[in-house]
């Protein structure tokens, strides 16, 4: 199906199953312990072995010698692979760091062999027995010293942010230096871990030259042809199976070292092998969201309107990594005709950078915001007012380019009077409850809408279950349960009899989670596969599937009314298609907006930070379960107090690599952390988009909080810190005399 034209009336509109708040039909398994995860696929191969995974103990240089003489007379162990039993393996979609094989060690933890044995705890005793000799060179693990070097560079994130390495529209500089009012102030953002619960995990089985791989990958279809291309096997040679997902958030959009040293393994070992990366392994060999320094200028009139505003970024990678895109959203977020957009890459030998939820814009949102809280206080404006000032309903460098739906401003003015923000003292260190300064915080949140091809097979049985089969991965965020709604009101059944199977490489290829783009675009290829299902039920019906109305287990045409499973008695039924998209994206912008509120409490005397409670209101097309898209934006929220509050990898700068590599000192927000969420959805529709006229809404979740936190954090105590994240020790000396 091909959507090129904005939709019209169609099923989905009678929302008699979709935009109803859902429990999630997957939650039953997960709340019982039955779902079945990666490293507990027991039953899919018999006689599993185990395999350890040993990373390098250098960050930068070579393999001279691996001795594994000791560790293979450990009782039990099966096989051994080192990187120097093979040539350097292929890079997988959108990877930079080699995943194994040759001598050459770019960053601290590469892999550098799997031992394979009985048990885990085999495994485990003889890996600690490799001894290896390394030649070890001088890296580069510093960002601020680097960023003086750094180059400008394009690239993108992968998820619809990026651009040039300078964009500019009109005279940035001249309108700038002519301004009223001006800031200009830098910003910085640490690196951070994804920290999911779920590790890195992986069974591989060979049968001849045919691989399969049960694993945790939120991106079947590009897990797939990764493997295929780093092991040098055809496409259809290898199947990847991940029905169940523990948390990803970016961290499993590529393949890693967990399914390739699986698969070696095994070949090795001539079994089935299973291998779970450990919690040091997942920080320092898999990917991270890198740091980033940003320089902010704003240039306004007395009155508040925004004449010239630039954002330039400074962010680390490996040789041909990308950069963090933390300037992307102020492309778009507000008015202003003179503008420059600026990227600056650093070599950097620590980890490889990469996707984390939202990247660019949870980053990039958590100086602009924090920026335009400092520049409204200059103008002596309220920090809401301000930015609805400032407001543009086309692209500021591309005027002649409308957005498709944008209420930004609608989130604000609800979110203001929901969080009572008419009552905040806009006099930073006046409010006091007991022991706590309070200060409220707000911030702007955008996230671009993207849209890919998906597809889907959905077929109608003999037992009047309607079955959909999809490649698209449900990573905890409720693909289940909106493609059940989406075939039950397509086909006009009851969700019960909708079965879902997902995550099979065997299925048709979906858009896979990730960028915010997993709900509308796998619905809308269930919606374009149910189009043809509904054409062959109308077709072995006699009646016209233009004019057929499905519902209540019936087809209706006319006076006609046809019970749904006449059309079983010939046999089973099956529609298969992807939907595909024109230019409408290129004709009008397509976004999500938020309006973020924080409160939060200062202790006076230690400095110890709380949120006190939390309201998101966004504005992101039909909501297609209200249920799981408020887990999806708490989650975000909660992600977002994280990065403001306690998030940050501890970089060795000597060593070259992230000291706090487990989850006891990679700090990442508890129940204890987290007041009052509330969630508020615009009701909206956007006919651009897609058949469901919904857009993504899980990231959007994440973006702009942080800055709502810090600039709560402000009114609280008049300390401004530009430095993520906001620890105790970084306002504790500067802590207001009246407290």
């Amino acid at each position: 199906m091909k959507f090129d034209t904005p939709a019209g009336q169609n099923p989905i509109d009678r929302l008699a199953v979709v935009g109803k708040p859902t429990d999630r039909i997957d939650g039953k398994y997960k709340t019982t312990g039955t779902a079945p995860y990666a490293y507990e696929r027991h039953d899919v191969a018999p006689n599993q072995a185990y395999g350890y995974v040993l990373g390098a103990t250098i960050a930068k240089g070579r393999v001279r010698r691996i001795d594994t003489a000791a560790a293979r007379r450990v009782p039990g162990v099966i096989a051994i692979v080192t990187t120097l039993d093979m040539p350097k393996l292929g890079l997988g979609m959108m990877n930079v760091a080699n995943l194994f094989g040759g001598d050459e060690i770019q960053h601290y933890h590469q892999a550098i062999a799997v031992v394979v044995a009985e048990t885990f705890e085999k495994a485990r005793a003889a890996a600690f027995l490799v001894k290896v000799d390394y030649a070890p060179v001088a890296g580069k693990f510093d960002l601020t010293a680097e960023a003086k070097t750094a180059k400008p560079v394009e690239g993108g994130s992968g998820e619809g942010s990026g651009g040039g390495a300078e964009d500019r529209h009109g005279d940035f500089e001249g309108a700038f230096a002519q301004a009223p009012a001006r800031l200009d102030e830098t910003y910085t953002t640490p690196d951070e871990s994804h920290a999911m619960m779920e590790p890195h995990a992986t069974v591989a089985a060979w049968e001849g030259e045919k691989l399969t791989l049960w694993t945790s990958n939120q991106m079947i279809a590009w897990g797939k042809n990764s493997v295929a291309k780093i092991l040098g096997l055809k496409p259809e040679n290898v199947r990847i199976d991940s029905p169940y997902i523990g948390g990803g958030f970016g961290g499993k959009l590529f393949i890693r070292a967990d399914a390739v040293l699986a698969a070696l393994g095994s070949k090795a070992a001539k079994r089935p092998v299973k291998v779970a990366l450990t919690r040091p392994i997942i920080i320092n060999n898999t990917t991270h969201r890198p740091a980033t320094i940003q320089r902010v200028r704003i240039g306004a009139t007395k009155d508040g309107h925004i004449t010239a505003i630039a954002h330039e970024s400074t962010s680390g990678n490996l040789q041909d990594g990308k950069p963090e895109t933390a300037v992307d959203q102020t492309k778009l977020l507000y008015a202003g005709a003179n503008r420059l957009t600026a990227m600056r890459l650093a070599h950097l030998d620590l980890p490889e950078g990469n996707a984390m939820r939202a990247p660019g814009e949870a980053p990039g949102l958590m100086a602009l915001e924090m920026a335009m809280d400092e520049m409204a206080e200059r103008l002596g404006l309220d920090p809401v007012e301000f930015r609805i000032r400032n407001d543009t309903q086309v692209d500021p460098g591309k005027p002649e380019r409308p957005f498709s739906q944008r209420d930004l401003v609608g989130c604000m003015r609800l979110g203001a009077e929901r969080f009572g923000w008419a009552q905040r003292n806009p006099k930073p260190g006046q409010v006091r409850d007991g022991q706590w300064l309070v200060g409220m915080g707000m911030a702007a949140g955008f996230r671009n809408n993207l849209l890919t091809k998906s597809g889907a097979r959905v077929r109608l049985g003999r037992d009047g279950l309607v079955t959909v089969e999809t490649d698209m991965t449900d990573i905890g965020t409720g693909s289940y349960t909106i493609i059940a709604q989406t075939a039950a009101e397509m086909m006009g059944v009851p969700l019960d009899r909708v079965v879902v199977k997902l995550g099979d490489s065997d299925f048709p290829a979906s858009a896979g989670s990730g960028g915010q783009w997993g709900a509308n675009n796998a619905t809308a290829g269930v919606y374009a596969a149910c189009v043809k299902l509904r054409e062959a039920v109308a077709q072995r019906l006699g009646v016209n599937s233009a004019d057929a109305v499905f519902e209540d287990g019936q087809v209706r045409a006319g006076n006609r009314a046809v019970p749904l499973a006449d059309a079983m008695v010939g046999g089973e039924l099956t529609g298969e298609d992807l939907i595909e998209y024109g230019d409408l994206s290129k004709k009008q912008q397509q976004s999500t907006f938020a309006g973020h509120f924080v409160e939060v409490g200062v202790d006076v005397d230690t400095a110890e930070v709380r949120v006190r409670r939390m309201l998101a209101v966004c504005a992101a097309g039909r909501i297609l379960n209200p249920k799981s898209a408020r887990s999806q934006v708490i989650g975000g929220m909660t992600m977002g107090v994280g990065a403001a509050l306690m998030e940050d990898l501890a970089v060795d700068t000597k060593r070259g690599f992230f000291a706090n590599h487990d989850l006891a000192g990679y700090e990442v927000p508890v129940h204890a952390d987290i007041p009052h969420q509330e969630v508020i959805f615009l009701d909206e529709v956007d006919p651009q988009s897609s058949p469901m006229k919904a857009k993504g809404v899980g990231e959007l979740g994440i973006c702009g909080v942080g800055a709502a936190v810090a600039n709560a954090i402000y009114n609280a105590t008049g300390i401004r810190v530009r430095d993520y994240p906001i620890t105790l020790d970084k306002l504790l000396d500067r802590m207001p005399d009246a407290a």
